[in-house]
């Protein structure tokens, strides 16, 4: 599901048009993002959390010349699921 999916489905189910779905998908998809950004962990209880997680630096391999290049560190997104959604999955 893409988020034009989304979007439809949420407006079909909650009965609000999709431009005002879409206004509140992308508010609530920006403050998470600000969240994130600011160093802040969000917590959906229930549905799971979001994080931002430190990823080291690390040795790689080029895989057509295969010369070792360095893979400098980053920060990546986190999502780990809630109890409610896995139980809903399983």
């Amino acid at each position: 599901m893409n988020k034009k999916e989304l979007i439809e489905k949420v407006a079909a189910t909650a009965n609000v048009s999709k431009q005002d779905t879409a206004s509140v998908v992308n508010a609530l998809l920006n403050e998470i993002e600000a969240a994130l950004k600011a160093g802040e962990q969000i917590a959906i209880t229930g549905f799971g959390s979001f994080k931002v997680v430190d990823r080291p630096a690390r040795e790689a391999r080029n895989p057509r010349t295969g010369e070792k290049i360095t893979v400098p560190a980053s920060k990546v997104p986190k999502f780990v699921p809630g109890k409610s959604l896995k139980d809903a999955l399983n």
